[in-house]
């Protein structure tokens, strides 16, 4: 019996070094993909504090449930309530934690960087200027919308930022959103 006891001990110890070692392994593999990533993307990221600001400004910041200007639930910078969203179905007026609304804004953003890169093939490689630019136009608009500026994307592509800057403020957009369109273009026109 007590053979078989400490046999059983001695198999629970060895998987418990297994587990451990794996857990290490793992802990170890993200951490160097995380360093990596970083050293990669160094010099190719826009600064998202920056753009935060920015769309706080723009977007305002809400830390609870209200209606849009079309009547859609929406919550912190501009966040559309999704069904995919915990929020989703709750009342107008659901407070929710600063820590939510930089979750969200986040995922945002997320999304509004992986859309440019769809838009802008040469994205990673425009002035940071420029991408908070477009990153701000494309949260304002989705990329369907922004899509369809065929001639402002061209000029983009050719890193002509003027002529980006005078084909969007050729646009409906730029006349609903009048302030905050032509404060774009003209940074977008002094990079």
């Amino acid at each position: 019996m007590l053979k078989h006891t400490q046999e059983k001990k001695q198999i629970e110890n060895n998987i418990f070094l297994e587990v451990d070692k794996k857990f290490w392994q793992v802990i170890e593999k993200e951490r160097s993909l995380f360093f990596l990533n970083k050293k990669e993307k160094k010099g190719k990221n826009m600064n998202i504090e920056q753009l935060r600001e920015q769309l706080t400004i723009d977007e305002g910041k809400v830390n609870e449930i209200y209606l849009d200007h079309l009547g859609y639930p929406t919550v912190g910078i501009g966040h559309l309530i999704l069904d995919s969203d915990g929020e989703f179905g709750a009342a107008v007026g659901t407070a929710i934690t600063e820590e939510r609304c930089i979750e969200l804004f986040d995922h945002d953003v997320q999304s509004v960087v992986a859309d440019c890169r769809i838009l802008h093939e040469g994205w990673d490689e425009y002035p940071n200027e420029v991408q908070q630019v477009i990153a701000n136009m494309m949260f304002n608009m989705g990329r369907t919308r922004l899509s369809k500026f065929k001639n402002h994307n061209s000029a983009l592509r050719d890193a002509d930022w003027k002529q980006a800057a005078i084909e969007g403020r050729d646009s409906r957009w730029h006349k609903q959103v009048t302030n905050r369109a032509e404060r774009l273009m003209q940074r977008l026109e002094t990079v």
